[in-house]
């Protein structure tokens, strides 16, 4: 009898015609709800998702036969991986899938920053025309500090290849990364000699608010600030207080401590950064491209039949 898959989320639908290759069932519910999905899980030998709910002990103690959880997405920071180790539940995530969307991303954030592109577009419609107010910087001869040197990060790195830039890297977990697109440095490094900070980190209980005013504070120089890896990561208040003060010169956030209406209204930083003309603001899509869409259910396929022998 052949084993099966409850896909819960939108996937591409890649990802059922690969696993139904591999010889897998496959029920392909992107509609169902979690108190649905709690209730037939029981049955399911693996459960793919995007973002929907999060996979914690309570859908894990219900699903005895449960193998392996695919993640259609960076990171695993919607299913409790603590749980799932104990049980011996596989993790599948498909970081691969999306590096290349972030990585571009991250670099539009930052060349719209560098150039004014949101003030001077708003002026204009507005029936401002300022050159002077809106002079930029160029790339070329910066910079970039990249914190996490995995797949988002090395894209990123490879994407700014080109524009003959400095970059430098940091990573708590890996060394002996250098490459042909970045030099490993120390954290204290990246605080002295960075023009621009770009995150691409997972959210961890170590991460999780590890940028606030402190933070900022050791940085020598003035920064644009890119964020395409978590909101959390962020205290965002931290990112509005050194706007003013002069050290972050420009903030574009892919990602909020707080997402989607009406939660992220009711925050009491929200009207500030929703009028701060030096930030630019983007729905969590960095990695969600239509290109992307499909690369990630194709990696996941890939993984799990990597587990499926």
């Amino acid at each position: 009898m052949s084993k099966k898959i409850l896909i819960v989320d939108d996937l591409h639908p890649i990802f059922k015609e690969k696993a139904e290759a591999l010889g897998y069932h496959v029920d392909d519910r992107p509609l169902i709800t979690r108190a649905e999905t709690l209730a037939v899980v029981k049955d399911y030998d693996g459960i793919a998702v995007r973002t929907k709910f999060r996979i914690d002990q309570e859908l894990f103690d219900v699903a005895p036969k449960l193998q392996f959880v695919a993640r259609a997405g960076a990171g695993l920071d919607n299913i409790d991986v603590d749980i799932a180790k104990q049980k011996g539940i596989a993790l599948l995530a498909a970081n691969e899938g999306n590096m290349d969307a972030v990585g571009e991303h991250a670099v539009g954030l930052l060349l719209a920053l560098m150039n004014n592109f949101r003030k001077a577009d708003l002026e204009i419609r507005n029936g401002v025309w300022d050159r002077e107010g809106n002079r930029g910087y160029e790339l070329k001869g910066k910079t970039v500090g990249i914190i996490g040197y995995g797949f988002m990060g090395r894209s990123f790195a490879r994407k700014l290849a080109g524009f003959g830039v400095n970059i430098i890297a940091y990573d708590k977990y890996k060394t002996g990364f250098s490459d042909e697109f970045a030099r490993e440095v120390s954290m204290e490094e990246i605080v002295k000699q960075s023009d621009v900070l770009s995150l691409h980190i997972p959210l961890t209980n170590e991460t999780k608010q590890m940028v606030d005013d402190e933070y900022f504070f050791h940085f020598k120089k003035p920064i644009f600030f890119i964020n395409t890896a978590r909101g959390e990561i962020v205290n965002t208040q931290a990112v509005l207080n050194n706007l003013s003060n002069g050290k972050i010169l420009g903030a574009g956030l892919d990602v909020l401590e707080k997402e989607k209406f009406p939660t992220l209204a009711e925050q009491g930083w929200y009207e500030a950064l929703k009028t701060n003309e030096k930030v630019i603001l983007t729905p969590h899509i960095a990695g969600w491209t239509f290109d992307s869409y499909r690369k990630i259910s194709e990696v996941l396929a890939e993984k799990l039949a990597e587990i499926s022998g």
